[in-house]
């Protein structure tokens, strides 16, 4: 069926469908991240400024996708862009250590104690991949744990359980070797994840888990769930691995540790600490980081490949994360407060807006971070979003971009920035209305 939204679409976006007809003959499906891509095609961005995108149509954007989620300041803020302008007069990358990644880190350390040393990469997934090593070099064992839904990254590794159906394998070139050693638990059923563990605890090396289920839905913890898995982990000499790339500096200052009272043994970050450039932190305990020394553990044999990459800890990125989050601590009260009101003022909006109309939804996040599921049941996992109505999110999602200028990367959650303001939400709420009233969208799907 060809909904008007769609039309609507692909008469505002002549431009991107000329340029994405150029992309498919250069990047496998025109994209070079796999859920860039949305149907018909996606829109071309020619700028960003604040909570706007812009695209080669001349369309404007009111962004809730955010880069990511990573630009918790907005697009392109004064603060971190000038920097920049400095920063590369002096040097893009200088193939060598630099000053700034010394600052970034101490600042880092100084927010979140638990960092007692770190390790800058370029991404997230290295990030992830060199926690669970440094876990398998500290234990000697050989199992990590993650949750079903659970996203860490496009490293071998973890890239297991990850999409629905959960049981089959993630796509071509991922031999079954590489899965032997992963155990899947279901997120927020903490007896039934104990259960797993029980029984692969003398291999266990480490549990890893995202605090709120970020990629697979927006899904909070319920009370006690984190708090059972590091309990375990801790009892049973396995480390305690907290991915924070998501949630590092966005639920708080101090990350989703001190939220929930978390102590991790290890903790990713990434996204904001970048203030907009590619990186990817792992921290945490001393000891344990030290089996990546190169030159205390001048004997390859005892020491943890992690740490490498031409990119890493590049003053470009170094100057971005310094700057962001020298921002996020002199204007703690104000960012985080107005950042956590829009989010609970979207959630209770959108909520009250479709239980009125009948339309059986449920919206899920923390803080500043939200998405709404069409389903009359609990969203508590994975499992629950995948039985979920997509096919309806991604169609509303296509209705507010395509007819209200509002854009969410189709099915994915939104995360709030500083530039948001309570005129957006107010619009976002009001599209949504006008799209429940006056499409067909919900009355053939709901």
């Amino acid at each position: 069926m060809q909904h008007d939204f769609l039309k609507n679409y692909k008469h505002k976006t002549k431009e991107s469908r000329r340029l994405y007809s150029r992309a498919v003959k250069v990047f496998p499906g025109g994209v070079s991240h796999n859920i860039r891509y949305f149907e018909p095609y996606p829109f071309f961005v020619s700028g960003a400024k604040g909570k706007q995108l812009s695209d080669v149509d001349g369309n404007k954007y009111t962004d809730y996708w955010m880069g990511h989620w990573a630009l918790i300041l907005g697009h392109s803020p004064k603060v971190v862009v000038n920097a920049l302008a400095e920063q590369a007069k002096n040097g893009i990358l200088y193939g060598t250590v630099n000053g700034v990644s010394v600052e970034l880190a101490e600042t880092i350390k100084k927010l979140m104690p638990r960092a007692e040393m770190m390790r800058f990469s370029s991404t997230g997934s290295e990030a992830t991949m060199y926690a669970i090593r440094l876990a398998r070099a500290r234990t000697g064992r050989r199992i990590v744990a993650k949750a079903i839904g659970g996203w860490h990254g496009f490293n071998t590794a973890l890239m297991q359980t990850v999409n629905y159906p959960f049981e089959e394998e993630e796509g071509l070139g991922l031999v079954q070797d590489e899965g032997q050693f992963v155990e899947s638990i279901p997120f927020n059923n903490l007896d039934a994840s104990l259960k797993v563990l029980e029984t692969v605890k003398d291999d266990l090396a480490c549990i890893i888990i995202e605090p709120v289920l970020g990629g697979a839905g927006c899904v909070p913890p319920i009370d006690g769930y984190l708090q059972g898995l590091e309990e375990f982990a801790k009892k049973n000499g396995s480390l305690f691995i907290l991915d924070e790339i998501v949630t590092g500096f966005r639920l708080s200052l101090h990350g989703a540790a001190s939220i929930y009272g978390l102590e991790p043994d290890l903790f990713t970050l990434g996204k904001i600490a970048g203030g907009g450039m590619p990186i990817g932190i792992l921290c945490g305990d001393k000891d344990i980081m030290s089996l990546a020394d190169p030159v205390a553990r001048a004997d390859k044999e005892s020491l943890c490949a992690i740490g490498g990459g031409t990119f890493s800890a590049n003053p470009m990125t170094m100057t971005a994360g310094l700057l962001t989050l020298n921002f996020l601590k002199e204007n703690k009260q104000q960012v985080y407060s107005k950042i956590d009101r829009l989010g609970r003022m979207a959630r209770k909006g959108l909520t009250k807006l479709f239980a009125e109309s009948g339309i059986p939804c449920q919206v899920t996040g923390e803080g500043s971070m939200f998405l709404t599921h069409f389903s009359k049941n609990v969203v508590m996992d994975a499992t629950d979003i995948a039985n979920s109505n997509r096919e309806l999110l991604k169609a509303y999602h296509l209705a507010l971009m395509a007819n209200h200028g509002i854009f969410f990367l189709p099915t994915k959650m939104a995360a709030l920035s500083f530039a948001h303001e309570e005129g957006d939400i107010k619009k976002l709420l009001e599209a949504t209305k006008k799209i429940i009233i006056d499409s067909k969208l919900f009355k053939r799907f709901a």
